[in-house]
């Protein structure tokens, strides 16, 4: 391929991901750009080496099979005072225990979450929905066929992950079993001396985009 067609691919797949504002899956760049997934994913690596390498105020995302542009970390500040963005609150502990849960076992019932976390969860795992961090994914085949949740793209992209497959290996809980997370939301062994968080309620439930 020359290089003017490789530098017109390029081009095309950055107008692409501009336009769409949200993840866009290789399978349907290949088919708009009529080029084979190798080339296609060649160029999309090479895009984001290339911002993240010149540190361009924009960065390339992949999550899974599919690729996004966003704003560089770096310039969250700027970003935030250049439009009055109020910068969102950490999320809460109750909400980072849920959605450890989930991660790890998913998909995952509400009853489930509250048998490992030993409280009634259900007020977090609204909020967590709303955020879209995780959302139902079917009912399990048992009497009362009980939701089922799972974590989103948007939980990928919260937690600069690429796929599930990133996350790091569950330790062993010991203990009651119950879940324990630090102050940077990292699964602990319960002997750390974790607090036991109480159930879920208004007062603990200030949730945000994780990793600010």
């Amino acid at each position: 391929m020359a290089d003017m067609e490789m530098k017109e691919i390029e081009s095309a797949v950055e107008a692409i991901l501009f336009a769409s504002g949200e993840p866009v899956h290789v399978d349907r760049i290949c088919v708009a750009l009529e080029i084979d997934r190798p080339t296609a994913e060649r160029v999309l690596q090479k895009l984001m080496d290339y911002y993240a390498f010149e540190r361009r105020g924009i960065r390339l995302l992949k999550i899974e099979d599919s690729w996004q542009l966003c704003s560089a970390p770096d310039y969250a500040d700027v970003i935030r005072r250049a439009f009055e963005i109020r910068k969102p609150a950490k999320l809460s502990q109750p909400a980072l225990e849920v959605l450890t849960i989930i991660a790890y076992y998913q998909p995952a019932t509400r009853a489930y979450v509250d048998q490992i976390r030993g409280v009634d969860s259900s007020y977090t795992m609204g909020l967590l929905l709303d955020r879209g961090l995780i959302e139902e994914c079917g009912r399990l085949q048992v009497p009362g066929r009980p939701r089922q949740y799972r974590t989103t793209k948007q939980f990928l992209r919260a937690f600069h992950l690429t796929s599930l497959d990133e996350l790091p290996e569950m330790p062993d809980l010991g203990g009651e079993g119950q879940m324990r997370l630090n102050e940077a939301g990292e699964v602990v062994d319960p002997t750390e001396g974790v607090a036991v968080t109480g159930a879920d309620g208004p007062e603990t439930a200030g949730l945000a985009e994780p990793g600010d």
